[in-house]
């Protein structure tokens, strides 16, 4: 499934950005590149950087990853609620809130590589479970309709934006 069959009406204007930023890709190459790229980018930064803000009330390295980890869950599970043709309105998430309420700097950083990784294996094998219908299905999430194979590309969007973050910011 490559990005340029995506149309605009497929998901919230929000995300537009995290998606054109990825350029005609195929869903799983981009999946997967995305998270080789912010592996290979951060997995041998000293505890200094990962915990490192680059301005009061930004976030960590640390707390980066943990919100990228909780990010792709609540994308893939809006995405298996819509592929299931569940018309249930889902809420959204302050994504503050959760990265306040995370713990990510006090974790392991190796538990949250591992974590991470488990997480992008679990999202590549559920998209790669949907057929062709079910990635046209849509729902509603955050008072904003979309479709379950915008879902896939927001999710390495929504990293890669973070990833020009910490390239700019951080290292």
């Amino acid at each position: 499934m490559n990005l340029s069959q995506l149309d605009e009406n497929e998901y919230n204007p929000h995300y537009k950005h995290y998606i054109l930023e990825l350029g005609d890709v195929d869903l799983f190459e981009i999946l997967n590149a995305s998270f080789e790229e912010l592996l290979e980018t951060i997995k041998d930064l000293p505890e200094e950087k990962l915990v490192f803000r680059y301005d009061e009330g930004k976030w960590t390295i640390k707390e980066l990853l943990q919100h990228l980890i909780d990010t792709e869950r609540i994308m893939s599970y809006r995405a298996l609620r819509f592929s299931r043709n569940d018309a249930t309105e889902l809420q959204g998430f302050d994504e503050n809130w959760y990265v306040d309420n995370s713990n990510g700097n006090n974790r392991n950083f190796n538990d949250l590589l591992d974590e991470f990784t488990c997480t992008r294996r679990a999202s590549i094998s559920l998209f790669k479970s949907f057929t062709n219908e079910m990635l046209q299905l849509s729902g509603n999430a955050n008072g904003s309709d979309m479709t379950v194979r915008a879902l896939g590309f927001i999710i390495p969007g929504h990293q890669m934006h973070h990833l020009k973050i910490i390239k700019e910011r951080y290292l």
